[in-house]
């Protein structure tokens, strides 16, 4: 019997992807905004008890990270109120929650990866939405799974490799910030993950719920990670100009919220637990030319 999966944020980076990753072998609920509006607590209670699933996937999320320094509140009602909401209503219906949270709950303090047992301490108003959602998930519902990731890029939507692209072709300098250490994660690794994740759990008896982490390797700045999209973008042909580039300091970047200077997150765990390695984020430039 296909297990009953309702999806959210199902037209977002990952969302799509996960979609497309179980519309054949799941009877599944996508769900983007138009379709659910997650600041509304009746119609999430209603839409989980109507669909009655066995899992929940919220790929959805307030992520406009700047913009939740003013806009606090809808940040919270979206990343925090609805997250709860959604595990409470998994819990009635014994249904598994399975939720994508960030790095940023981190304060991006030392040079270490933080692991799922470090001290949260978010900086900023987007990391502590996300943060307050995990928590709330959690002390709600047993049966949850909370994926925390990073610098998530896709072929699709609004995300750093593309912006990078359309800057490098439109201005003759890229100023990049040097001194934030992170691993970017390719989208469709994290729908690969949470997928992966959902059959382990559907097919086995589980209990090692909480929180794991997952993001790609190796390492790298920002800058580093700009200079390998543009350097893969001239080995795959590309022959128009390219911005120069030039490493800065976050300082010389004064933006509303502030961003962790260390976003590594060790991703151990999720290795020994459920066999998903970390995604090869310089593998999946190599398609570059479907990001332009």
């Amino acid at each position: 019997m296909k297990p009953r999966v309702l999806l959210t944020g199902a037209h977002g980076q990952v969302g799509r992807l996960v979609a497309a990753l179980l519309k054949d072998n799941t009877e599944l609920f996508a769900f983007g905004r138009q379709e659910l509006d997650l600041t509304d607590v009746s119609a999430i209670r209603a839409t989980v008890a109507e669909c009655a699933p066995d899992f929940i996937i919220n790929a959805a999320a307030y992520t406009a990270v700047d913009l939740a320094e003013t806009e606090e509140f809808k940040a919270d009602q979206i990343n925090h109120v609805a997250v709860a909401v959604l595990a409470e209503a998994a819990a009635a219906t014994n249904a598994v929650l399975l939720h994508i949270s960030t790095d940023y709950v981190f304060d991006g303090n030392g040079d270490k990866p933080f692991s799922e047992s470090d001290m949260p301490a978010p900086v900023s108003s987007y990391g502590r939405s996300k943060l307050a959602g995990e928590q709330a998930a959690i002390a709600a519902w047993q049966k949850v799974i909370v994926l925390r990731t990073a610098w998530v890029f896709a072929e699709q939507g609004q995300n750093f490799v593309r912006t990078i692209l359309r800057f490098a072709r439109e201005k003759s300098e890229l100023s990049v910030v040097n001194d934030q250490i992170g691993g970017p994660t390719h989208a469709g690794d994290i729908a690969s993950a949470l997928v992966k994740i959902m059959w382990h759990i559907h097919e086995h008896s589980f209990s090692q719920w909480g929180i794991y982490h997952f993001s790609g390797l190796p390492y790298v700045s920002w800058f580093e990670f700009t200079d390998a999209i543009l350097q893969t973008t001239r080995q795959k042909g590309y022959t128009g100009p390219l911005a120069e580039l030039r490493a800065v300091s976050s300082e010389a970047f004064v933006r509303p919220a502030k961003r962790p200077a260390n976003s590594r997150l060790d991703c151990q765990k999720i290795q020994q637990i459920f066999g998903i390695e970390p995604s090869n984020w310089r593998s999946k430039l190599e398609n570059i030319n479907e990001y332009l």
